[in-house]
């Protein structure tokens, strides 16, 4: 059974896997930067960011002194799964956690910018759901930082035929990473979401932050468009930190959804080079795997 202390235990662990381990698929990814790399500043930068995810994971000590707010993606399937419980659940372990990993409090009132004192708040922690044929439910901790947060980026532009639409978004996504330059810690990793309502294009670029850096988009279409923008923002010279270098991102991902006929809206969120996520399974019966 489902219950909300077992929430809580989970929302501990997968908070403390997420904010001291970076996933395989990051680490591979930063160190194939780091060989591949030319520029000596960026090789010693790239260097310096394996090193701390190794004293991470020895120590059990966050990545990053900014731990990011607490963000959640859950996706709901059958059995006796409660809502109420699921909140609760992991608003106390956010909290708990909080106080033992340790966390820095992050989450303000954005006005009088009071309050920190344990990551929870007014609709935070905040829970991204979705429903699918799965049995139990699925919990990804998405501790998100501020300084790729802040660089995030909107727009809705003019329908085009396709060619022109996609090098309008492919310069929408340049001028954005220009313009956050060294700011998001790169290398890093781009979501791009495209289409939907406003709201839905700036969510479906964090759902692309989520998907491992070696898989592409299963349309080929989109694949190719992901590729070829990686190739661009790495032929910036941004480089690792902003100080130059061949590893600008780590990759790009894109989702889309459809829209309205006379809008394409485009949104655009980073990721820092410490990539946190870890996420677990809890099944119907109470069972919990850790993936």
């Amino acid at each position: 059974m489902i219950t909300k202390e077992l929430i809580k235990d989970v929302t501990i662990t997968i908070l403390r896997r997420a904010e001291t381990a970076l996933p395989g698929d990051v680490k591979e990814a930063l160190a194939h930067a780091y060989e591949c790399e030319e520029n000596e500043i960026a090789k010693v930068q790239l260097k310096a960011m394996l090193d701390n995810v190794k004293l991470a994971e020895e120590m059990q000590r966050p990545l990053c002194q900014d731990t990011g707010i607490p963000l959640f993606f859950v996706t709901l399937g059958s059995g006796n799964v409660n809502l109420n419980e699921i909140e609760s659940g992991v608003r106390e372990g956010v909290k708990e956690a909080t106080r033992i990993i340790p966390l820095r409090p992050n989450v303000v009132n954005p006005i009088t910018r009071k309050g920190g004192e344990a990551n929870i708040g007014n609709r935070m922690p905040h829970i991204n759901y979705k429903i699918a044929d799965i049995d139990g439910l699925e919990i990804t901790a998405f501790p998100k930082g501020g300084g790729s947060e802040n660089v995030s980026a909107f727009t809705i532009l003019s329908p085009k035929p396709e060619e022109e639409a996609v090098k309008e978004i492919t310069n929408f996504v340049l001028d954005a990473v220009l313009r956050a330059a060294g700011k998001p810690c790169p290398p890093t990793i781009i979501g791009v979401g495209i289409g939907g309502s406003a709201d839905m294009a700036m969510s479906l670029s964090k759902v692309a932050l989520i998907r491992p850096v070696s898989m592409r988009h299963k349309d080929a279409r989109i694949a190719r468009i992901e590729a070829e923008l990686l190739d661009a923002v790495n032929n910036t010279g941004i480089g690792p930190m902003g100080l130059g270098g061949k590893a600008t991102a780590l990759c790009v991902h894109i989702e889309t959804a459809d829209t309205h006929i006379t809008s394409l809206p485009v949104a655009i969120n980073f990721q820092c080079w410490a990539a946190r996520k870890a996420s677990a399974k809890i099944y119907s019966n109470g069972e919990v795997e850790y993936v």
